[in-house]
């Protein structure tokens, strides 16, 4: 068959006024305005389809930088690194469906719980970043930078705005409760973000107490069993037991560089 005898190109079906809700959503009005040109014409057709693929691709990509500056989780190991086998007990099966963040949608709260060094900040920060890859605006702090930045401030407007800072990210990460005392405003600074997040937003804490001993953290502090209540009223704890890992990972580089400075270490009786 003669280049001149094929049968023209059958173009794929395009869906314009899919096409055209996409350029509404990103806003291209000077698109817009000419969508008449746009729909007469399959070049200007293809063309148009690449163009909102990019920008669309664009803003994702500048709105996750973004989100992930204003998260401030900073650098973490991965899920895929963490040693299953090391703790003695750590229920694998909630934590990876905890990654799939199910739990946000009905504004359910998470309490990774247990020691020092056997993961919860490691398992809480990929929550975050699972989170900020979803689309999610997410906030990672320390109960000490919270609280501290909370009881600094002496105006009521200020107050109150730095609430608002604190209960509008979708997720809200709270890491080290238990660590340190806190005074009876403390506790009632924590109790009013939570009251303020519950039932609408989640949160995820993770700390080395448990419910019990919050009693001494927040100390003479009258609303610790509301805040409890409030934070657990719907909420995944997971507990786990074990060792440090951070210890465990402190002692093998330690052994490994006993290693080496043995292996170049000169034999007895030698020049």
């Amino acid at each position: 068959m003669t280049a001149a005898a094929r049968p023209p190109a059958v173009l794929a079906p395009v869906d314009l006024p899919q096409f055209k809700e996409r350029a509404q959503a990103l806003r291209l009005m000077g698109l817009l305005a000419h969508w008449d040109a746009v729909q007469g014409d399959p070049a200007r057709i293809a063309w148009t389809g690449e163009l909102l693929a990019w920008e669309e691709a664009e803003r994702a990509r500048r709105s996750l930088e973004r989100r992930l500056r204003a998260a401030h989780i900073g650098r973490f190991k991965p899920l895929a690194d963490f040693d299953w086998d090391w703790p003695k007990s750590c229920d694998r099966a909630a934590v990876q469906e905890l990654m799939t963040l199910s739990f946000m949608t009905e504004a359910t709260n998470v309490v990774l719980v247990g020691p020092n060094g056997v993961g919860k900040s490691m398992l809480a920060s990929n929550l975050a970043h699972q989170a900020l890859i979803e689309g999610k605006t997410v906030l990672f702090t320390t109960a000490g930078q919270l609280l501290g930045d909370l009881a600094a401030l002496d105006s009521d407007s200020l107050l109150r705005r730095r609430i608002r800072h604190y209960a509008a990210p979708d997720l809200l990460l709270i890491d080290e409760v238990g660590y340190l005392s806190y005074s009876n405003r403390h506790a009632d600074l924590l109790f009013e973000l939570i009251s303020r997040r519950y039932e609408n937003k989640s949160t995820v804490i993770t700390t080395n107490r448990a419910f019990k001993e919050w009693g001494e953290v927040f100390p003479n502090a009258a609303c610790t069993v509301s805040l409890i209540d409030r934070l657990v009223h719907r909420c995944e704890v997971v507990a786990i037991e074990g060792e440090s890992y951070r210890l465990k990972e402190a002692k093998a580089r330690a052994e490994l560089k006993a290693a080496q400075r043995r292996a170049v270490r000169p034999k007895a009786g030698k020049a």
